[in-house]
């Protein structure tokens, strides 16, 4: 699965460990995320990312 990278803070978002903090299983793709789900670091949405 691909990574993700924030534009604004470059958080990474890696599919293999998720966002536990927010309840994201291990194993979701960054396309299966929720479409409310921000970035754990800058609160972002999810049109802020990029392919890592």
């Amino acid at each position: 699965m691909k990574k993700y990278r924030c534009t604004i803070c470059s958080y990474i978002y890696d599919p293999e460990i998720g966002d536990p903090d927010a309840g994201i299983e291990a194993g979701t793709s960054f396309e299966d995320l929720p479409e409310n789900w921000v970035c754990p670091e800058c609160g972002v949405g999810k049109d802020m990312f990029e392919e890592a």
